[in-house]
């Protein structure tokens, strides 16, 4: 077999010998933004006017048999007062900082520095706002060096007798179960959630136990949001409606995700599948008993120069409103 060598002085391209060699940078970044934020992107907007806002949610008596006798004088009943909800607003920001030199040297993928970083860091600030609300924090007033904070839905679907074996707005996945979600029948959530250890399997009774909580104070719990390890168990729920693509000869066909829609006694129900949720959590929603209220919208901001930079800021004040708690359950200790 013949060796190959190169003849002595060539001057090449590899081996450290070409300094002149331009280099093979595409000009394309390759963005991996998974920044489907189903709670920032769907619910209702609403103005706040304080950095404490407040709204009414009113319930109705409990029906009874309601006979009267003939001819009988009318006797009054008490008018009930509706409940007064609030939360904190919560301010969520991020910044970045840009050289002058770099905003204007030539770069690959993009012309503007500065037009990037607002793009990326205003998607980075509607991921942590999502997370905030599908999750389980508490309201605050915050103080001096404490920042204010607005309660997530978790928080807001509370219920004094969490049940593993009945409806409930909050259903447990197991009998051992000692998770727990006061009850909010006025103000904010101030009162941290109980978790607990000891967790079940997600399973289809105890998501209609959740759906019959919600629909039995006449909720309509039409969204089911999930992460994707409960979504893999709802998938195999025998009554999730398989879903059918029409696709031409000349088209490709399409998969979807077996579980997109749900069917229960209690209505038609869209599966939603969030990446900010927490696992242990399945959450059936009436949307539209929700919204965020902002007393500042996004915005991106200049600060002031210190030096040989462009400093910026992208910033949104803002609270998750719950117009009625009974309008929703949750599935909660999911193994």
């Amino acid at each position: 077999m013949t060796l190959l060598t190169t003849t002595t002085h060539t001057y090449s391209t590899g081996y450290g010998s070409a300094g002149g060699q331009r280099e093979d940078l595409s000009d394309v970044i390759y963005e991996l933004f998974p920044e489907d934020t189903w709670a920032v992107t769907n619910l209702d907007k609403e103005k706040a006017n304080a950095t404490y806002t407040e709204w009414l949610g009113q319930s109705l008596a409990a029906p009874t048999a309601n006979a009267q006798l003939e001819g009988d004088d009318a006797s009054f009943d008490a008018l009930t007062a509706p409940s007064r909800f609030g939360s904190y607003l919560q301010i969520s920001a991020k910044t970045f900082i840009v050289s002058d030199s770099l905003e204007s040297v030539s770069k690959a993928g993009r012309s503007s520095e500065l037009a990037r970083g607002a793009m990326v860091k205003m998607r980075e600030l509607k991921r942590d706002i999502e997370t905030r609300i599908v999750q389980n924090g508490i309201s605050t007033a915050g103080g001096a060096g404490t920042a204010r904070t607005t309660a997530g839905m978790e928080a807001w679907i509370g219920d004094a007798t969490a049940s593993a074996g009945g409806a409930s707005h909050v259903v447990l996945a197991t009998t051992s179960a000692s998770a727990t979600t006061p009850p909010i029948s006025s103000g904010t959530p101030g009162t941290a959630i109980t978790d607990g250890t000891t967790t079940g399997a997600f399973t289809s009774t105890n998501l209609n136990y959740a759906l019959q909580g919600a629909w039995a104070d006449g909720g309509d719990a039409t969204t089911i949001l999930l992460t994707a390890k409960q979504k893999a168990l709802l998938d195999g729920f025998t009554s999730v409606a398989t879903r059918m693509v029409d696709v031409s000869r000349t088209q490709q066909a399409s998969i979807t995700g077996a579980a997109n829609i749900y069917v229960s006694d209690f209505g038609v129900h869209k599966v939603i599948l969030n990446r900010y949720g927490r696992d242990s959590v399945v959450l059936c929603l009436d949307p539209s008993m929700w919204a965020i209220r902002f007393l500042r919208e996004f915005k991106s901001r200049p600060l002031a120069r210190t030096g040989d930079a462009e400093k910026r800021q992208i910033i949104a004040e803002w609270a998750l409103v719950c117009r009625n708690p009974l309008a929703s359950s949750k599935v909660v200790a999911c193994a």
